[in-house]
């Protein structure tokens, strides 16, 4: 079973063009399950295997998004090992997780988002890169996979636009304001020169030159939380959760916003209709004489 645990990585990192760290968690989540079921071949694998794993899994605390990714992992899985004809039928046909209630994204305020880029500010390397850092998290919305993979050659500053690799490999071409523009600009004239040439492509890279890499991204915004006082636990995902927010809240159209996103379901970006429908509540609830 190792060795088609091995065929169906080398799978869906090829030919289906999943993500590293997708593939990198399906890896991991595998193993967890074989070292589990304790099996050599997956034809000793059925429901009952399944079922005791998931149920193991809950009992030591994973959260239900881990329990929905190990799942989707498992059927991934064994459905690519019956279309290879490898086992005779799917153990985790038919297997769902019971519905949780959709939790809502949590936003900062555009004060708090504003206070929290001013944050960063200064002359230095480092203050430069920050500062078009934060920006660019805010002005576009990307994830943090997204904004530490950009490269130099993703921003077009003639028409104010910036190219980024998404999910699956899915390119798709985000605005980008004055502000962060600006940021960049500067950042790149007298900021990113200053640090080590190892990695020249990079758009965002660390004391050693070397491309910025997710835990030295949170690093970065950690500090600036704290000096700004904004909600301890916002973090990159947070100011993507504001974009989004904020661009609703002023009139933007759902499809717009799912497109910057970068969703593959206009589903995902409705649950922010219901962030600023809770917020227009709020303030009618304080602000109307007869609520």
């Amino acid at each position: 079973m190792k060795e088609q645990i091995e065929d169906f990585i080398s799978f869906i990192r090829v030919e289906r063009g999943y993500s590293e760290n997708t593939v990198k968690a399906y890896e991991r989540d595998l193993n967890q399950f074989l070292k589990f079921a304790g099996v050599k071949s997956a034809l000793e694998i059925d429901r009952g295997s399944i079922r005791n794993y998931l149920e193991n899994s809950h009992e030591r605390g994973f959260s239900v998004p881990s329990m929905e990714r190990k799942l989707a992992c498992l059927k991934s899985f064994f459905h690519y090992l019956t279309g290879q004809e490898a086992i005779p039928s799917d153990p985790t046909a038919d297997f769902k997780l019971p519905k949780k209630a959709k939790r809502l994204p949590k936003a900062i305020s555009i004060g708090e988002t504003l206070r929290l880029i001013s944050a960063a500010r200064g002359c230095d390397p480092r203050a430069l890169r920050d500062s078009a850092l934060l920006e660019l998290l805010y002005a576009t919305g990307m994830r943090a996979s997204e904004i530490i993979s950009l490269n130099i050659s993703d921003i077009n500053f003639s028409v104010s636009f910036i190219r980024c690799m998404g999910k699956g490999s899915r390119e798709r071409i985000i605005p980008v304001g004055k502000f962060a523009l600006s940021a960049l600009k500067e950042y790149l004239e007298k900021g990113r020169r200053k640090f080590p040439e190892k990695d020249g492509e990079a758009l965002f890279v660390d004391k050693n030159g070397e491309r910025l890499r997710r835990q030295g991204l949170w690093l970065i915004l950690k500090k600036y939380v704290k000096q700004s006082g904004v909600n301890e636990k916002t973090s990159p995902h947070t100011l993507r959760h504001s974009f989004a927010t904020h661009l609703l809240e002023r009139g933007a159209d759902l499809r717009s916003v799912q497109e910057m996103l970068g969703h593959s379901d206009i589903s995902t970006t409705q649950i922010y209709t219901s962030v600023s429908r809770e917020r227009l509540k709020r303030m009618y609830l304080k602000a109307h004489p007869r609520a």
